[in-house]
């Protein structure tokens, strides 16, 4: 029988292995790291002496130390605080990626819709008319600044949220019909903006709707059950099926160079649509992100559901990450 020490030790040792997986993927492919796969003989996907695969090996002895630790310090508190906790940082998460899709989004169309109406050049100079056609150069010079300055507004920010994005999605879409069958005017920018925003929407509510319950079930008996073998059901549920399947993202989409998460975002992919937008390495990241907050609500649920089972919790836990997310 599962304890709440083994049930706490065993969700923040998942969470902070992601946390030094994470990190081991930007020193490897960004930073020029070898990965920890040279010290078993596998090939490096980065460059560096066999000292520098160490220090990243080290990375996963820090976070067990460091879950440990934490688990200890605080197995007097609720399991409920600890999935409050998770909840509150997936609120987070989720706006400043909210925020960055939302900015990047405007900027690039704009950019875009210049540059298919030949006014980059007129009003930044046939060289920037030319670097802003090039994916690196608005990749590094127009997008990342953009991103720093989401990431920014979704640590300050408590109001906006991902719910937002289905009004943009609606709003772009509209846009695309009045222009089509009132001015006849269409370019393939526009239809990439809903596709990018409608991805996000997907991809970044489907934590919030964990947390609500909100997933389609195919239910003959779980509706049936009392509060504690629905917490059965959910924490067994996210310790056999959903943790696995978000380190399954993680690690097919980055283990490698040629990853479908890696590479595109790696050479700052784009569409081949003519004059499109230059995002559709971020769609390839947004698998990413979906990776690494269904792992987190995965966690957090497993946290609530189990003190549900020993507590015979009736009631639902208060909802952090719907109070942070609007």
């Amino acid at each position: 029988m599962f304890s709440s020490v083994m049930v706490r030790n065993f969700g923040w040792l998942m969470f902070s292995l992601m946390i030094a997986y994470l990190l081991n993927v930007i020193l490897t492919f960004w930073f020029g790291f070898p990965g920890i796969g040279q010290l078993i003989g596998w090939a490096s996907n980065g460059s560096g002496s066999q000292n520098l695969s160490l220090i990243q090996l080290s990375l996963y002895g820090l976070a067990v130390i460091a879950a440990l630790v934490y688990s200890a310090k605080n197995r007097n508190i609720d399991l409920t605080k600890d999935a409050e906790t998770l909840s509150n940082l997936n609120a987070t998460l989720i706006r400043m990626a909210f925020w960055v899709v939302l900015l990047v989004g405007v900027v690039d169309v704009t950019l875009s819709f210049l540059r298919v109406e030949g006014l980059l050049e007129t009003f930044g100079g046939k060289q920037l008319a030319s670097d802003l056609g090039r994916a690196k150069y608005r990749g590094i010079y127009v997008h990342t600044p953009v991103i720093i300055i989401g990431i920014l507004l979704g640590l300050v920010t408590r109001t906006l949220g991902f719910a937002w994005l289905a009004l943009m999605v609606v709003a772009a879409e509209l846009i695309i019909v009045f222009s089509r069958f009132i001015f006849s005017y269409e370019q393939a920018f526009m239809a990439d903006l809903v596709r990018f925003w409608y991805g996000a929407l997907f991809l970044f509510s489907s934590a919030y709707t964990l947390l609500d319950d909100g997933h389609v079930r195919v239910d003959l008996v779980y509706a049936g059950m009392r509060k504690k073998g629905q917490g059965r059901v959910n924490s067994f549920g996210a310790i056999i099926l959903g943790i696995p399947l978000c380190w399954t993202i993680l690690w097919v989409g980055m283990w490698s160079k040629s990853s479908v998460i890696i590479s595109p975002v790696l050479v700052f992919e784009i569409t081949q649509s003519g004059f499109g937008m230059y995002v559709k390495y971020f769609m390839a990241g947004f698998l990413g992100i979906f990776a690494v907050t269904m792992m987190i609500q995965f966690i957090s649920q497993l946290f609530s559901s189990f003190y549900q089972i020993q507590n015979g919790v009736d009631e639902k836990m208060d909802d952090p990450l719907q109070v942070e997310a609007f």
